[in-house]
Order: C-alpha cells, then sequence, then structure tokens
C-alpha cells in the first residue's frame, strides 16, 4: 500500500459477505447509508456455498433416493434394475442452486446501493481498512463497521487434513464419488447429519464421539428416533470414543482409538474420515488489535444486545460472537446492528432462537426443554404426540417422531416447543411464534389447524397437556 494514498470514505464498511453480513448491508442501504461489503470469497458466505444449502441439498437427494427401496408398499413399482446415485451429476445440481442464491443476493446488494468489494480486509485503525483485491490494495475510511467474518472447521493437531481422505465439511461436499467407508470424527449435528445422508446413499459410516452420546447438545429425551434410525441405516456409533491419531496408510486412513472409560485401543480403517468437532472464529487475521477491538481467549468478539463491541462504533455478528453458530442468528443479529446505526432502537433481546438439526428424522425446537425447565424452577406440565397418530404422518409414511410442548403449570405459559419427526425445520415456525407472542398453552389448542396436516401434532400435544386431546389416550 502506498503511504499516503487516499482512502475512499463510506458511512459504513461490512467485513464478511455471509447471512449476517449482506443482511446487515442490505438493511444499511434500505435505511440510507453508505455502505461498503467486503467478501474474500463468494458472497453468501460458508453457509449459502458450503455449509447450510450445499448440506441440506445433499441431505434431501440421499433422502429422495433411499425412499426408492421403501415404494413398493407404496403401490409404487420400478423398472428392474438397480437405481444408481451419481455424485457428479448431483455436484452439478448443488452448484446451480449454490449459483441461484448468489446472483440473488448480488442483485440484491446492488439493488439497495450496496458497494460490494471482493477481497481481503484487514483494520488499519479504528476508521481506516485495507482491502486486498489481487495483489493490489484499497483503502476505506468509515464511521462505522461491522465484522461479520464467520468461522471455520476446527482440525485438532493429531489430525492434518490433506482434502482426499482426511476430510472437513467443505471437502465432503465437493467429493465426486460416495466413499465405501466413511469415518467421521464428532457425533454432533453436522457429523450426524452428513452421516446419515452418507448411509443413505451407500456408505458404511462409523460415527466417533467424545461424549456418552450422539448430539450431546440436544436433550436425550430429543434423540432416540434418530439413534434408531441411525441403526436401520446400518451405522455404527461409537460414544466415548477418542481418537488419539489419524494417518494414511496405503491410500487408507487408520484410526487409532481409545473407547471406553478404560480407554481400550481400537484401530479403524476407512477410506475417507470426515473431522465435524466444531468451528473456530475468524478473527484473528484481520487486524482487530489496530482496531482496539476486544476478544475472549478463544477469540471470539465480546457484543451487547446491539451487537456493538468495546469501540462504540465497531459491531461484530454471527459466528464471531458468542452464541449458537446458526445462519439465522447471524441475519437477525445483522439487521439489528444495520438499525442501531441507523439511530433506531433496535436490539437481540428475545431468547426465542430455534433450532433445527436435519437428522432423520429431524429434530427442532424452540425455548426451554422440560429438564431444563424444571432445574430452572418451572413446576412444569408436558405432553407429547406422537406422529403415528397422525393422519398425515400415516399416509405419507412418515410416523417417527413426536412434537412435546413443555408449559409453566401454574400459568399455562408456554416455556418450550419441541419436535421430532418428518418436515420439524417447518414446524417449528409455529412453536417460535408462539413462545415470541408469550402464548399460553390454550392459545395453541384454540387455533384451527388444517386437516390432515402434520401440523395437528402441535394442536393435539397442547391438548394433551390440558387434558383433552382427541387422538390419544389421556393421562389421568
Amino acid at each position: 500500500m502506498v503511504v499516503g494514498e487516499v482512502a475512499m470514505e463510506t458511512d459504513v464498511v461490512v467485513i464478511g459477505g455471509g447471512p449476517g453480513g449482506y443482511a446487515a448491508a442490505i438493511r444499511l442501504g434500505q435505511l440510507g447509508l453508505s455502505v461498503v461489503l467486503i467478501e474474500k470469497d463468494s458472497l453468501g458466505g460458508v453457509c449459502l456455498n458450503r455449509g447450510c444449502i450445499p448440506s441440506k441439498a445433499l441431505i434431501h437427494s440421499a433422502a429422495e433416493f433411499h425412499k426408492l427401496g421403501n415404494l413398493a408398499k407404496l403401490g409404487i413399482e420400478l423398472p428392474e434394475g438397480n437405481a444408481a446415485f451419481r455424485m457428479p451429476k448431483w455436484q452439478a445440481w448443488k452448484e446451480s442452486v449454490v449459483s441461484q442464491l448468489q446472483a440473488g443476493v448480488g442483485r440484491l446488494c446492488e439493488a439497495n446501493g450496496v458497494t460490494v468489494v471482493k477481497g481481503s480486509a484487514t483494520f488499519l485503525s479504528q476508521d481506516r481498512i485495507s482491502v486486498e483485491t489481487g495483489g493490489d490494495f484499497e483503502t476505506y475510511k468509515f464511521r462505522q463497521a461491522i465484522v461479520a467474518t464467520g468461522s471455520r472447521p476446527y482440525l485438532p493437531p493429531f489430525v492434518e487434513r490433506d482434502g482426499e481422505i482426511i476430510l472437513d465439511s467443505t471437502d465432503a461436499l465437493n467429493l465426486q464419488k460416495v466413499p465405501e467407508t466413511l469415518a467421521i470424527i464428532g457425533g454432533g449435528y453436522i457429523g450426524m447429519e452428513l452421516g446419515m445422508a452418507f448411509a443413505k446413499l451407500g456408505s458404511q459410516v462409523t460415527i466417533l464421539e467424545t461424549a456418552n452420546d450422539i448430539l450431546p447438545q440436544t436433550a436425550q429425551s430429543l434423540t432416540q428416533e434418530v439413534k434408531k434410525q441411525s441403526k436401520k441405516l446400518g451405522m455404527t456409533v461409537k460414544t466415548e470414543a477418542m481418537v488419539q491419531a489419524v494417518a494414511i496408510v496405503e491410500g487408507r486412513a487408520l484410526l487409532d482409538i481409545r473407547t471406553g472409560r478404560q480407554g481400550e485401543r481400537e484401530q479403524l480403517t476407512a477410506e475417507k474420515v470426515l473431522v465435524t468437532i466444531g468451528r473456530v472464529p475468524n478473527t484473528g487475521e484481520i487486524g482487530l488489535a489496530q482496531a482496539g477491538v476486544q476478544t475472549d481467549e478463544r477469540g471470539y468478539i465480546l457484543v451487547d444486545q446491539a451487537c456493538r463491541t468495546n469501540v462504540p462504533h465497531m459491531y461484530a455478528i454471527g459466528d464471531v460472537t458468542l452464541g449458537p453458530a446458526l445462519a439465522h442468528r447471524a441475519a437477525k443479529q445483522g439487521i439489528v446492528a444495520a438499525e442501531v446505526i441507523a439511530g433506531l432502537p433496535s436490539r437481540v433481546d428475545s431468547p426465542y432462537v430455534p433450532y433445527v438439526i436435519f437428522t432423520e428424522p429431524q429434530i427442532a425446537g424452540v425455548g426451554l426443554t422440560k429438564e431444563e425447565a424444571e432445574q430452572q424452577g418451572y413446576r412444569v406440565k408436558a405432553a407429547a404426540f406422537p406422529y403415528r397418530a397422525n393422519g398425515r404422518a400415516l399416509a405419507t409414511d412418515e410416523k417417527e417422531g413426536f412434537a412435546e410442548v413443555i408449559v409453566d403449570e401454574q400459568s399455562h405459559l408456554l416455556l418450550g416447543m419441541h419436535i421430532v419427526g418428518a418436515d420439524a425445520s417447518n414446524l417449528i415456525g409455529e412453536g417460535v411464534l408462539a413462545l415470541e407472542l408469550a402464548a399460553r398453552v390454550e392459545d395453541v389448542a384454540l387455533i384451527v389447524h388444517p386437516h390432515p396436516t402434520l401440523s395437528e401434532v402441535w394442536l393435539e400435544a397442547a391438548e394433551a397437556v390440558l387434558g383433552h386431546a382427541i387422538h390419544m389416550l389421556n393421562k389421568a
């Protein structure tokens, strides 16, 4: 960079074009502020390009392929011969989906007056930032800044990713062939989602989880159906399994494992190894120290409800802040930060951030689980309605799962709504709205739900709490 170079001026710079960053930039443009959005790769960030969207595309395709084996009982007979899943064709379809969404984000940015700059950003001070664009440098002077640089997969020191045999989630979604054997280090939501998808496509999948159960951040009462389905898919799940080392021997991965409380040694050979044991924030190489922005010992930026850092005119959103690494949380934070910068009274003040796990079956929830509510001192009433008692679920052969409603016994205020089963990812929207509006269980029970639909599981669960469910026996 040339000393004395003239800096281009803007009201706000946003660093990172993922779901949080581009939402912030677009909202800033709507509010009449000049904004520069800096993205070193592609608009949409990890979520659109290498995470949420590609993984759900794979999960959907795997589910559709897996259903072929169950069509005969529905009266559908396929021509003789084995159906095949062609990974290269799926890759082309995935790329078409990603490209369409990327283009849409780009058009929205342009339409809202957002200047998009492709390059790597580094803060020079509290009001200047340098952007390296293909070997050249541009400098921007800003009044406000939003850091939205996201996160990356964490790789432990004993694993050296090569992108061919030892993979992270991005590598797995770029495979051109379904592996015959796949070992997954980490039984959290990413490991279980991708593991079940590859198992449906024919891989022999082994899950290695250090905790005493899969999906350790999720209530065990909600994971039982997933464990049943993993067995049906032929997956091997090893809990209390600590991977000590991974080596490549004759073109395959050799894993050294300690299992159980006694630490018994095992070895496992697999064609591919996928590492999914967490993510780390991308805050180490953007010059936060020059800007005076403080981070904790793990690199997370501390923010208040306005997403403001310790530097009053600088904000941080998404995976670089403490909290669940969820795209919808990042987008909400981005909109809040933009509105606060514009002088609006906006805050991230709701505890009702839903979670969705795209396993088989899906798991989704919002608010407290029964166990959490009891730990917080509530006297709890709860009821669960099974999918197998729902007409739509039976008609579509999706009968595994249940919907659960957790209620304060005295006030009947809804404390949590959780669902395991087909389309849980969409059905949880009703729960989020109900809790956000401080609804009582009677409010859900009084709503006329359309029939026959899966949404009726909420109606029946709410009525069961009140003791008058129609399609299940009520507890005395």
